[in-house]
């Protein structure tokens, strides 16, 4: 095991990379000791040390994590990561609110998740002057095309904690919402984003909203913008191989890791080029492809040299920490400026499913909503705040009787 992990060398080559936690950082000591628990005893050291350097609250500067994202989905993983810790704070929520409902009790439940985690982050933001250590709450998925919902829950997030940043989906409701929650000087990251015409979108919805913050003297000294870009959820969810066989194209791993970098890199050269004022966020990374028989990192090795948030879930961060040939993974100055292949991009380029997501008007904002990369990934957060919802109810019942 190396001294340093991957991704401390990705951040060496790259200046302005930042790596966020994709997770709720009120999991982070649970999932220190579960890593030390499986490690080799020759190799607990380093984990240790590495772990300190990762999230330092004496040293929130010198911390490798710069800001964190989160959502339904990891906020229920961390409700699970300790049911009595999250039982005895919905029995306190309960004796200070009087008649929650379940909804009600999930959504003071979910604050609390997203509170207590960005406590855990205001050193740096504070550090920082304001400019990282932000953690991204999310808007409930299930309202993700009602605008005035989003707003409301957009605002009691907000106002938990400075370094809050609302997490509002890439629907066409969504990027109304943060064009209204930029112009008050409210930090947004958009979410559920897998085509260039959405990643475009959001660049330019909050440059508008800028535009009014700035002619109304809105405060932005709190105000931050990032762009997700859910790499994989676009290839894999998506369909892409299922669309190039429909073309009678074969897609390989390869070609879909290439098709994902494709859109993200053309993105982070629009935005740069742009002079927008925001910056790309990279998430749902995997390993691979398998080349020549080596395992390759191409959604981290192609980033090398960015100015982008880079953010990763805790089974990733294992991945690369347990990466079994290290010594394979190089990262080069700027390989973010080099395009895939041409050979490569020809094919993609034939097949529908690709060549609209790689242009800027490829989709209209009315056909966010039904692209279906962004169905799959709403269902699914939608499931996951369900059940979030049914620990609240779980907590109730008890309360009742």
């Amino acid at each position: 095991m190396h001294e340093r992990n991957m991704l401390e060398d990705l951040v060496a080559v790259s200046p302005g990379m930042e790596i966020w936690w994709d997770s709720s950082p009120v999991i982070l000591a649970n999932w220190y000791k579960k890593m030390l628990a499986k490690a080799e005893a020759a190799h607990q050291e380093i984990l240790k040390a590495q772990f300190a350097r990762m999230y330092d609250a004496r040293d929130p500067m010198g911390q490798l994590f710069r800001g964190v994202t989160t959502n339904p989905p990891l906020s229920l993983q961390a409700i699970k990561d300790d049911p009595p810790r999250w039982q005895a704070e919905a029995d306190k929520i309960l004796k200070e609110h009087d008649g929650l409902d379940t909804e009600g009790l999930f959504w003071e439940l979910y604050k609390q998740v997203v509170k207590q985690g960005s406590d855990m982050f205001l050193p740096l933001f504070e550090a920082s002057g304001h400019k990282e250590g932000f953690l991204s709450g999310q808007c409930d998925p299930r309202s993700a095309f009602d605008k005035d919902a989003m707003l409301a829950q957009a605002h009691e997030l907000h106002a938990l904690n400075p370094n809050v940043m609302i997490k509002v989906p890439g629907t066409k409701e969504g990027y109304d919402v943060i064009e209204a929650l930029t112009a008050e000087g409210i930090a947004t990251n958009n979410t559920l984003t897998f085509i260039l015409p959405q990643l475009m979108d959001c660049a330019r919805s909050v440059r508008r909203g800028l535009e009014k913050a700035k002619a109304n003297g809105v405060d932005l000294s709190n105000w931050r913008s990032v762009i997700t870009h859910m790499e994989a959820r676009y290839g894999d969810l998506g369909g892409l191989r299922e669309a190039g066989a429909e073309k009678g194209i074969e897609v390989t791993e390869g070609d879909v890791r290439l098709a994902e970098l494709a859109i993200f890199k053309k993105a982070y050269r629009l935005v740069k080029e742009g002079g927008y004022q925001s910056k790309m966020l990279s998430c749902s990374l995997r390993l691979g492809p398998v080349v020549d028989g080596k395992t390759r990192i191409w959604h981290l090795e192609e980033k090398a040299g960015a100015d982008i948030v880079v953010t990763c879930p805790p089974p990733l961060i294992d991945e690369l920490i347990n990466f079994p040939t290290p010594e394979d993974i190089t990262f080069e100055a700027d390989r973010i400026s080099v395009d895939p292949p041409k050979e490569v991009m020809d094919k993609l380029m034939r097949i529908p499913y690709f060549e609209r997501a790689y242009e800027v008007d490829g989709y209209t904002r009315d056909e966010y909503n039904t692209h279906p990369a962004l169905v799959k990934t709403a269902e699914a957060f939608s499931k996951a705040t369900n059940e979030m919802v049914a620990f609240a109810g779980s907590c109730l019942a008890p309360a009742a009787s």
